[in-house]
């Protein structure tokens, strides 16, 4: 249920009518008090910015009221036209990442909420002689409303063409890849293995699945998507409750069928109704990945953004060589933080939970080897991974994580050779190859000198 919830208030607080909606309802709330308090003997006694009668009020409210209304239409038109390019130009997994963006929402949100304001106040302008009624500072709330939009809509245009330009596109999707790694590293699924045990994880895991495939029941899916979230936590308290151990074959971001294996209970006898209902509603799905619980999902958008720069339509190799050093960055962070065991244990050190952790080798797979694919026929993009490998060489503080990047410098060099037809470009690959070599080698001999001292 936790994670049903969190998934739905980022769904939510991702979509493009919440924060306008929740500014109409504030308008709307503001005009009804205002109105109140314009009908208070203290209020009328002031002496407002706004003094004029019932005429020029209707005509001021009803001004404000159609301009605002053709600026949002404005606005909505303008975001429509950079959602195309944006999907056009940087893919269509991009367009959440403008949808969400805050600065889109409450400059709609202002022009619409202002419009429920005038609509509000308009109404309880009352020109009977005898009852006659001029709410003089709720008129001059939308005068001051008005001035808002105004300033909204310059902000509006700068800002909508700074997001579309491909140096802020990759800037924004590097962040949301630092984020997920600040909200997932380290794992708080219960903790690591204690000290005084096994801590190779590959003999420990190859034990444990030998047990599981002599007992285990499969909880299958109910339903299918993309894995968006997982609730660890209950997953773990469900684990110990019942005195078992929980599988999990998915992480974040793989696609599961209805029907397939969501999680393998050991021992069998464990599992009952109540607990694949619980198992179930630990998970929740999508049409679409996310960053929530998916780390490798912005890097794949910045591989995205790159591939489509080196397609022979568009043919942008320096937008590619922006998304590398972003990536680079992102490997960086990655590498400098503790990587959670997959096997996850209770305050009392019993395995409970057996999962899939996000390794560096993965984030690099996916940082480079679509990229790599791409750019076997170009020197500079090429030559560029390799640049990458060795300034992220000496961040590295695991030995797997310099075997990762070693095995992407190797392939890098071999389909540079094989998509490169010039000799002095091939000779220039492989002169970055071997900074690439060096730089690994330096950092594992550091390391060395490091633990001996």
């Amino acid at each position: 249920m936790k994670a049903k919830l969190s998934t739905w208030w980022d769904t939510l607080h991702s979509s493009f009518w919440f924060i306008p909606a929740l500014m109409t309802l504030l308008a709307s709330a503001l005009a009804l008090v205002l109105v109140d308090l314009d009908g208070r003997d203290f209020v009328r006694a002031r002496n407002f910015l706004y003094s004029g009668g019932v005429e020029g009020a209707r005509s001021m409210l009803s001004a404000i009221a159609s301009s605002v209304l053709s600026l949002a239409g404005v606005t909505f038109s303008i975001t429509i036209a950079a959602l195309t390019l944006a999907s056009g130009q940087f893919g269509p997994r991009l367009l959440r990442n403008f949808i969400r963006d805050r600065g889109n929402q409450f400059v709609l949100g202002a022009f619409i909420g202002t419009f429920m304001y005038c609509l509000l106040v308009l109404r309880a302008v009352r020109g009977v002689e005898e009852n006659r009624f001029v709410p003089h500072l709720s008129v001059t709330v939308a005068v001051a409303l008005a001035v808002l939009c105004v300033s909204a809509l310059i902000y509006f245009v700068h800002h909508i063409s700074q997001s579309i330009q491909a140096a802020q596109v990759i800037a924004t999707v590097g962040n949301e890849f630092d984020a997920a790694v600040e909200r997932l590293f380290p794992c708080t699924m219960g903790s690591g293995p204690r000290e005084s045990e096994n801590t190779d994880d590959e003999h420990a895991a190859r034990d444990i699945f030998a047990v599981f495939e002599q007992n285990f029941r499969a909880v299958t899916a109910q339903s299918g998507g993309y894995v968006q979230s997982v609730d660890g936590e209950g997953l773990m308290k469900l684990a110990v409750q019942n005195d078992c151990i929980l599988h999990l074959p998915h992480r974040p971001g793989a696609l599961v069928i209805a029907g397939d294996t969501l999680t393998r209970v050991s021992p069998a006898e464990r599992l009952d109704d109540a607990m694949q209902k619980a198992i179930n509603g630990a998970f929740s799905f999508g049409v679409q990945r996310t960053d929530a619980q998916d780390a490798l999902f912005p890097l794949d958008q910045l591989s995205e953004i790159a591939v489509r720069a080196l397609s022979p339509g568009i043919n942008d190799p320096f937008t590619a060589m922006r998304c590398l050093d972003r990536q680079g960055q992102a490997l960086a962070l990655l590498a400098q933080r503790e990587i959670p065991s997959g096997l996850r244990y209770d305050d009392n050190g019993c395995l409970r939970v057996i999962t899939h952790a996000l390794t560096f080798a993965q984030a690099a797979d996916a940082a480079f080897g679509p990229i790599r694919h791409y750019a076997s026929d170009s020197a500079a993009v090429s030559g560029h991974i390799l640049e990458i490998i060795a300034r992220v060489a000496p961040h590295l503080k695991r030995k797997a994580d310099r075997a990762a990047l070693h095995r992407h410098a190797e392939k890098t060099l071999q389909a540079a050779r094989c998509g490169l037809t010039l000799g002095f470009e091939i000779s220039s690959v492989e002169e970055r190859h071997v900074a690439a070599l060096n730089a690994l080698r330096a950092d594992d001999a550091e390391s060395r000198f490091h633990s001996i001292a």
